[in-house]
Formats: structure tokens, sequence, C-alpha cells
């Protein structure tokens, strides 16, 4: 493994869960243009993720595709992980960003009920530590791996979109340490903080709940999509001596 800082990613193959989303798509875009080949891993919508794809530029390590698997079903977290070796031949760089919430206040203890809270933790938890597991074997053979998981400032903040959540992104800075030090050296893990960002994620916000919370945030504007993906381009390129680390990117939100 090199820690001097990278301005291409040619050769390298990257693995997004959750790729058709806001975060995962917009650092399939960054990643793809420093040269990494992008390999999207979604729940379902194979053939619409694979035209967003198609519609990244090419590079040298052959064509970007669409696998279909669930984070929270570990045998098809390892046929991915299977075809990822079968069609590139690598896994350089491992992106968790597939995850679900439902709003829910956090007093309301009624209205997170158990199928609901295990859902989003399998989800949201597990369903990071599946997908590490099954790509942990592809992430070490190349001795320079990279794990960025998407995680948020409700995982040290104890405020979300529910309860459920929050806990499960605490999971995740905890994986994100323990791993550091399980898959050193061959493989980094790092994390990525965001605040409130401008995407659907959170079903029922929308403009008025994103003014609000701009309005309090020092920085005067919510998180966009390219501020996330622009910190895990970064952990890729520039920030090669870090693991174990959790960057926040919230726009001071979280001060």
């Amino acid at each position: 493994m090199s820690f001097e800082p990278q301005s291409r990613l040619d050769g390298r193959v990257a693995v997004i869960t959750g790729g058709k989303g806001a975060i995962g798509m917009a650092s399939a875009r960054r990643l793809c243009a420093l040269g990494a080949r992008i390999v999207s891993i979604d729940r379902s919508d194979s053939a619409a993720v694979q035209a967003l794809l198609d519609r990244l530029p090419g590079v040298a390590g052959g064509p970007h595709f669409a696998l279909t698997a669930s984070v929270t079903d570990s045998a098809a977290l390892r046929a991915a992980a299977q075809s990822v070796l079968e069609r590139a031949g690598r896994c350089d760089i491992l992106i968790n960003s597939a995850g679900y919430t439902r709003s829910v206040a956090a007093a309301d203890l009624d209205g997170l009920d158990d199928a609901l809270f295990d859902d989003i933790v399998q989800t949201n938890l597990r369903g990071v530590f599946a997908t590490i597991r099954a790509f942990a074997p592809l992430l070490k053979l190349g001795g320079d791996g990279l794990i960025v998981n998407v995680s948020s400032i409700a995982g040290f903040t104890g405020a979300g979109s529910n309860l459920a959540y929050v806990a499960a992104k605490a999971g995740v800075d905890m994986l994100t340490k323990s791993l550091a030090k399980a898959l050193a050296p061959q493989v980094r893990v790092l994390a990525v903080s965001p605040g409130v960002v401008d995407s659907a994620f959170v079903p029922g916000r929308g403009a008025d709940f994103n003014d609000k919370a701009a309005a309090t945030i020092p920085l005067k504007r919510i998180g966009q999509v390219e501020d996330i993906a622009s910190a895990i381009e970064a952990c890729a390129t520039t920030l090669r001596f870090a693991t174990g680390s959790r960057f926040v990117v919230d726009g001071g939100r979280s001060l």
C-alpha cells in the first residue's frame, strides 16, 4: 500500500451499494472521472441503473456494470462479489451508500414498531457489515483496498430521522473503527458523515424543512450530494494515510 496522494484512479474498480441513490451516483461520477471502473449494486431496477452507468465516461478497465442484490441478503452479496471477480477481476474501493429510513419522532415510541426498527437496522447496519464481509477477500487481494461507509451525524448527535436510524449509524461508526484495525494493513476503512442533504433520502422532507435547517447551520446552507461525494473522492485520493476516521461533512450543523 502506498500512502502517497493520487490524482487518478485508473485501473481501479469501485463497487458502490445503493449506486442509484443521489450520493451513490454522485460518487460514481466523481470516481469515474478519475478513471475508476464502476460497479453499482442495488436491490432492484438493474436495467435503469445500467442506463445511468452507460452515461458515464468509458474507462480503460472495461464497461461499468450494474448488479442486483439487497444488502440484507448475504447470499446475494456473496454472489455479487463473485460476479465482480469474474467480470472485473478485482475490487479496490467499496462504498457503502445503500440506506433507508423513515421519519418517526424520537418521543413517538409506539410509532417505531419492532418491524420498522428491525428493517432499518438490518439495512443500515447489518447490511454494511454483510457487504464488507462479502467483499473483504477481494479488497485484500490488491493490498491497497479502501472501504468508505456513508454514515450520518445522527450516529453521534443522537438526533435523526428516527431512533433506529440513530442507533444504526452509531453502529456503523463503531464498525468503521473496529474493521480499520481488523483489516489493516491491506484495507483502509473510513466513514463520511453527512448532516442534512438536499436529496429524497428521507421521505416527506422538502423545501420547508431544508430552509429551516439551513438557517441553523453555521455555513447557512444544507449539504449537496456533491459535498458528500467529494469527501468520498478525497478518501480515495488525498486522505490516504487515514483509517478508522470519521469525516464530518455537515456545514457545521453538529457543532
